[in-house]
């Protein structure tokens, strides 16, 4: 009987050793967006094992409506990782020989949407083997600022903040003082660990250098805030300040539209009088000009007479030229009756 069960246990063990395994647990890992992660997938072969070696990485989306990408493959000796475009040129075996039992991937400058589970699958006929690794991609904490929320006024309440950019969360926070007294405000501690902390009725002793330090598991960023709570302002002598130069804005304001208006009404008013005289008064006439056309006028007149009959007219002066009055309406000068004197003889007798 004793040799009947020993017989049986032999030959379990030999079964159990014969045949492909996986090595490397079920695991998962989390990593930082933009790092590379190391995904495992080590395996044993036994002497039964004489097919050719298959290699199959697949990935399990975390969006439940993808279905399974294959990412990279080994057979026939041969490589082919293009399968799946979200990681191509992102994907590759950590071992060049792939035969000694390291089938193992790197996947470099992680993604958001490489979070999923992706499994290691190996064959080498007959044996068969396949292992899952969950891997998570976090943000870690980066671009934050601090900053104060309020006066930072003696007696005045504000709040101090700390604000990542971007970070997967959870978030852990820690705020420490830097400079002067290393002791905190009793009322801070319980928001010590929080984004926001309110302080209330400020005093001096609070001013100094304060740091946040953001967490997650995958990374820390921190930032640094000065604060400095002084006595009040003079608000009085502030506002009075801005109302009054307020005024003196409104006054120059109003000087520079009516210096513009005037200005514009001066030019108007030169238009309007320099066209009507273009348009209703003609240009006035020289006083040559009428001179000779009088003068002229009185030559043509005495043209017409003989030389007998120049005796008995009146001598017109020529120095006196008409006025411009009457240059609208220039005139031949009257001319008195021309005397003619005839004479002839009768019987003896002259007759005039």
């Amino acid at each position: 009987m004793a040799l009947l069960l020993r017989f049986a246990l032999l030959c379990g063990v030999a079964d159990f050793a014969r045949g492909l395994s996986i090595t490397t647990p079920e695991q998962m890992i989390e990593k930082a967006k933009g790092e590379t992660a190391y995904l495992p997938c080590k395996f044993t072969l036994s002497p039964e094992d004489q097919g050719p070696l298959d290699i199959e990485w697949l990935l399990s989306p975390a969006d439940n409506q993808k279905v399974d990408q294959v990412i990279i493959l080994y057979s026939g000796d041969k490589i082919y990782d293009d399968y799946y475009q979200d990681l191509k040129g992102r994907v590759h075996f950590t071992s060049n020989d792939l035969k000694s039992g390291d089938a193992s991937i790197n996947v470099t400058n992680l993604q958001l949407s490489d979070i999923g589970t992706y499994q290691c699958k190996v064959k080498k006929a007959p044996g068969v083997g396949n292992k899952k690794i969950q891997l998570t991609v976090l943000v870690k904490p980066s671009g934050t600022r601090c900053y104060v929320d309020g006066s930072e006024e003696i007696g005045n309440d504000f709040k101090l903040k700390c604000e990542p950019k971007e970070g997967s969360l959870p978030l852990r926070y820690e705020w420490q003082k830097l400079s002067d007294s290393q002791k905190l405000p009793t009322s801070w501690l319980p928001e010590m660990t929080s984004p926001v902390i309110s302080v209330k009725n400020a005093s001096a002793e609070y001013s100094g250098t304060y740091s946040c330090t953001v967490r997650n598991r995958v990374g820390s960023d921190q930032c640094l805030l000065r604060l400095d709570v002084v006595p009040p302002s003079n608000r009085a002598g502030t506002i009075a300040g801005a109302v009054i130069g307020t005024l003196l804005a409104l006054v120059l304001i109003a000087l520079i539209v009516f210096c513009c208006h005037k200005k514009r009404r001066e030019e108007k008013y030169e238009k309007e009088v320099h066209h009507d005289i273009r348009e209703d008064v003609p240009p006035p006439k020289s006083r040559t000009s009428t001179a000779r056309s009088y003068i002229g006028s009185n030559h043509s007149s005495l043209g017409s007479m003989s030389p007998s009959n120049m005796e008995g007219y009146s001598k017109t002066q020529y120095n006196q030229v008409p006025s411009e009055d009457l240059e609208r309406a220039p005139q031949s000068p009257t001319l008195p009756p021309a005397k003619f004197k005839y004479t002839y003889e009768t019987d003896g007798t002259t007759v005039v």
